[in-house]
């Protein structure tokens, strides 16, 4: 029954990353498309200006005109494709985590493998989930792109069959404890995608509309920079979570709350660069690039936490697995 659900499980991992690249292109193509209905847009105000150019609200018409068509662009018709796409892949990818888990006999989050097969189903799942709150689909490309880059790394490289969890992993806290930080994570990592297309914003702003046309039909630079804020504090709070119950859990396993372990002290070092981002944003008025740049730095120490800290530091938590 075990190698059924771990092979039904790899299964679904193949055919979740399968869906993700159909959505990843419908996703691409929708931003190709919103590029060329940018490029055509002043073309149908420029018409409208001229057709109503003698009658009164003329400016009033073309600024309604202006707005429904950046809220409404012809290219939605991809997106819509691709977010169903995307959420029949997330389904498809939770049912592999779930055979996984019921395999391995607790949460499939021990190893490296697990845990980017977890991790990026999670991410995948706020990305969904968020869309009730903000339309944030334009990010889509870049949130399937990166389960896709995750699911591939972990099936070809982390891979490892279900063994039984180490003393130190048999306690409720795995399960707090690392869901909470994934979900950290998944803020996180949007709040770096808003912020690459803020600074894709600002620089096509800077250049007084040169560059790619797609930008044209997304919030602007400063809309896309609340948002970003909005979604680190979110993930700022549960990343502070991840500090204490990971400073409880190492009490009750090795008897002391702090012992600069590598994992620790880089857990650390991510929570000061998002606490400086808030403080900076807060505090000293950072805005634009700065901040931008901090997320999107406070980002990639997560990834530096994740890849290079598990594979080539040693400490009490090195379970990569491999």
């Amino acid at each position: 029954m075990t190698d059924l659900l771990v092979s039904s499980s790899l299964t679904a991992v193949w055919s979740a990353m399968g869906v993700y690249t159909l959505a990843f292109i419908m996703f691409t193509l929708d931003l190709a498309k919103r590029s060329a209905w940018a490029q055509q847009a002043p073309v149908a105000v420029t018409a409208a200006t001229s057709a109503m150019g003698q009658l009164a609200g003329a400016t009033a018409t073309i600024d309604r005109i202006n707005t429904d068509t950046a809220v409404k662009p012809l290219s939605l018709k991809f997106e819509r494709i691709a977010f169903a796409l995307t959420v029949l892949g997330w389904l498809v990818h939770t049912a592999a985590v779930v055979m996984r888990g019921i395999a391995q006999g607790y949460v499939p989050w021990s190893n490296m493998f697990e845990f980017s097969l977890t991790a990026s189903s999670i991410i995948v799942g706020v990305f969904i989930a968020v869309q009730v709150w903000q339309n944030l689909r334009f990010l889509g490309a870049f949130i399937t792109g990166f389960a896709l880059i995750a699911l591939g790394l972990a099936t070809v490289n982390f891979y490892v069959d279900v063994k039984p969890l180490p003393p130190a992993l048999q306690s409720s806290w795995l399960v707090i404890h690392v869901f909470v930080a994934v979900l950290g994570t998944s803020f996180f990592a949007l709040g770096a995608g808003l912020s690459v297309v803020q600074l894709m914003q600002a620089r096509a702003a800077a250049a007084k509309g040169a560059g790619l046309k797609f930008l044209q039909t997304l919030p602007g630079a400063d809309a896309l920079e609340n948002l970003a804020y909005r979604v680190v504090v979110v993930g700022f709070v549960f990343w502070t979570f991840t500090l204490i119950a990971g400073a409880i859990w190492a009490e009750r396993a090795w008897g002391r709350y702090w012992g600069w372990d590598t994992k620790e002290v880089w857990t650390f070092i991510i929570w000061t660069i998002f606490a400086g981002y808030l403080h900076a944003r807060a505090t000293r008025g950072w805005r634009g690039s700065r901040s931008a740049w901090l997320a999107i730095i406070g980002f990639a120490a997560v990834l530096f936490n994740f890849t290079v800290v598990n594979l080539f530091f040693k400490g009490l938590h090195a379970y990569s697995g491999l």
